[in-house]
């Protein structure tokens, strides 16, 4: 019996990528200095700084706004800008992603149908109030029974003890849960060795890494009832193996 849904937020429910481009475009064009920069280049560059970075946030080797305040020094050094103006460039970022928050098409009216069915829980490599208040304004909260993140658990995605916290949320065994999300190492990986049966939102259609094999895909949450019985057969072809 189908007990738990978990669901990575950033780029599965909630539209992290959008987010991220809508700022760093305003802030390539407001600086000359990163105009220089072919706009590819300079988000390609953005996106790698703020990978790393944001595993210092979760160490808390560094405040989210420190990360973030490093990141644009980083940029700025590389582009021949002045780091005395990072912070102001920091700022211009945060609040473009901030305006620009929103959810994945569909995934509200998904969650909706599938908790009828079990409980719904999101689980992030991220911090509390940041991913709270993403949730918030996007309107997925009325969908959600219950936000475990890194920060309070103490471990991150792949880290299994991550997905024992989420399945205890829920009241679950792991044998009752799948897990759907898009990043293949952290939430793939994770929750095949977790005994969770994983779900790959795939959008872009990428192609799967070899392994864990047949795993099942899920493009977009339109229409919210053919991704809510892709996601239940997910959950059913375990039992049918089983």
């Amino acid at each position: 019996m189908l007990r738990a849904i978990l669901f990575d937020l950033d780029d599965t429910l909630f539209d992290h990528s959008h987010c991220a481009r809508a700022a760093i475009t305003a802030v390539h064009g407001a600086h000359a200095c990163f105009r220089a920069v072919p706009f590819e280049a300079f988000e390609r560059a953005h996106a790698g700084h703020l990978e790393a970075l944001h595993r210092d946030v979760l160490s808390r080797a560094r405040t989210v706004d420190e990360a973030r305040l490093e990141r644009f020094r980083r940029l700025l050094g590389e582009a021949g800008g002045e780091a005395a103006v990072a912070a102001g460039v920091a700022d211009q970022y945060r609040t473009g992603y901030v305006a620009a928050r929103r959810a994945v098409r569909g995934a509200a009216a998904a969650l909706a149908r599938l908790r009828r069915r079990a409980s719904i829980v999101v689980v992030s490599n991220n911090l509390l109030a940041e991913q709270q208040a993403k949730i918030e304004e996007c309107g997925l909260a009325p969908h959600i029974d219950a936000l475990v993140v890194s920060e309070q658990a103490g471990a991150a995605k792949p880290d299994p003890r991550i997905f024992e916290v989420a399945l205890d949320a829920a009241s679950a065994r792991a044998s009752e849960a799948v897990m759907v999300g898009d990043s293949w190492p952290a939430d793939i990986a994770g929750a095949h060795a977790a005994g969770i049966v994983p779900i790959w939102f795939n959008p872009l259609g990428l192609p799967a890494p070899a392994a864990p094999a047949a795993v099942s895909e899920l493009r977009g949450f339109e229409p919210a009832a053919e991704a809510v019985d892709a996601i239940l057969r997910a959950h059913a072809s375990r039992a049918d193996r089983d």
